[in-house]
């Protein structure tokens, strides 16, 4: 049985719940993470927020699954099949310039980035947590299909095992970098991620 939402708050107050949450959980991680600060941030009683959630696990998913869907939304996620042409690459390229200007300026996003990787964060396969990874092996799959389909892409691999590498070592990648992120200026961030681009590119490309 999953969590859920058991209300509906006014859209603004909605937003500043969730982004208050996602600092807490980023920074303190899920079990440690304080709902009695969530609800003194946003100058609510113990007894209105559980009229909109249920609870705390029901609030970590909601910041998920609404931080999630406003990343697709900011940088208009193109479906992976849309990538199978001559600038597959630089597609790729323009895609990440874009994740990274989000980063760079967008504090949800951040704390997102940090709650993919909390080592307590809940693990159920019915969670906003792991629906959420999986929708991005999901994407990342399908991109790597249409790079092969293009030819931007080796396919001297067996299309399975290339997708279970490139998924490690992309998420090792954006695990590092979301860790290191506080220590970066904006010149080291660009350089690094078009570092790990490079790398990609080297270990994909024909």
């Amino acid at each position: 049985m999953g969590s859920r939402t058991v209300g509906e708050l006014p859209p603004r107050r909605r937003r500043a719940l969730l982004e208050s949450a996602a600092r807490e959980f980023a920074g303190a991680g899920y079990q440690r993470a304080s709902l009695n600060r969530v609800i003194r941030a946003n100058g609510m009683s113990k007894s209105s927020f559980y009229h909109y959630f249920d609870s705390k696990e029901a609030l970590f998913d909601a910041v998920v699954t609404e931080a999630g869907r406003a990343l697709v939304e900011a940088v208009d996620l193109p479906d992976a099949t849309e990538l199978a042409g001559p600038d597959f690459w630089d597609r790729i390229a323009r895609l990440l310039d874009q994740l990274l200007a989000l980063a760079e300026r967008g504090e949800l996003f951040t704390s997102l980035g940090r709650m993919f990787y909390l080592p307590d964060a809940p693990a159920g396969e019915d969670g906003a947590l792991s629906r959420a990874r999986a929708g991005v092996d999901d994407w990342l799959t399908r991109a790597l299909e249409a790079g092969r389909s293009a030819g931007a892409v080796r396919d001297d691999l067996p299309p399975s095992l290339q997708a279970r590498l490139a998924l490690a070592v992309l998420w090792a990648m954006d695990e590092w970098s979301v860790t290191h992120l506080p220590e970066l200026d904006a010149d080291e961030l660009g350089r690094l991620a078009a570092a790990q681009l490079d790398a990609i590119r080297r270990l994909l490309s024909p």
